[in-house]
């Protein structure tokens, strides 16, 4: 989870996650080399003392400063739409979760085990133990196998939602009367924590997700 002073993104706990860091530094690198060029030829530009009283059109600077970008837009574009393609493929999955998103709070049904069904609502402050989460714990955990398929249906009750594990690289819209699904893989134990990522009620302030990844043979 996030924690103070923490700039930079999550530790992955998900191949598509990792996937996500690595395409996020790709393109931060690419962004650091394009202003420090053009700062730099501002910089020359303003404090040089060069003039050209019949400089009229320089096609080949031209030619270079249209066709450089695209190139570089290109760098961009290939991990992007590669990554994009693989977020969306669904793999043969082990377990199947679904998420329906009401206002203040999450219910869950393993279809896969007798249509087992659940609420998760916060923890009210004042019954946090202490070491609890303000904002962040819930009274019922979601608990799921690592190093496994997991595909997850995501929909609403009442207005949309949004189920995001920022650790695992997830974000489904939950959209009344439409039913979303997307899938992740766990790689190691341990309590990943998310909310609803939708502005979707007047003083709306949390609805937190908590998954409790397990070894499988303790699932």
């Amino acid at each position: 989870m996030s924690t103070w002073a923490n700039l930079g993104l999550q530790d992955s706990a998900s191949p598509l996650m990792e996937q996500l860091i690595f395409f996020h530094d790709h393109a931060l690198l690419i962004l650091i080399m394009i202003t420090v060029l053009v700062g730099y030829l501002m910089f020359m530009l303003f404090f040089n003392k060069y003039v050209n009283r019949f400089l009229l059109h320089g096609q080949l600077i031209e030619m270079i400063w249209t066709i450089l970008p695209a190139i570089i837009l290109l760098f961009i574009a290939f991990p992007s739409l590669r990554l994009l393609y693989l977020l969306d493929e669904i793999n043969e999955p082990s377990v199947t979760l679904k998420s329906i998103g009401h206002q203040w709070y999450w219910s869950y049904e393993y279809s896969d085990f007798n249509n087992i069904e659940f609420d998760s609502y916060m923890i009210p402050t004042n019954e946090l133990t202490t070491d609890g989460f303000r904002l962040l714990d819930v009274d019922n955990r979601i608990v799921l196998p690592m190093n496994s398929q997991i595909r997850i249906l995501v929909t609403a009750a009442d207005v949309i939602h949004s189920w995001t594990i920022p650790a695992l690289g997830v974000k489904v819209d939950g959209t009344p009367g439409r039913l979303n699904q997307t899938n992740f893989f766990i790689n190691r134990p341990g309590l990943f924590y998310g909310q609803c990522s939708e502005i979707c009620g007047a003083n709306h302030s949390f609805m937190p997700i908590v998954i409790e990844s397990v070894p499988v043979n303790y699932f």
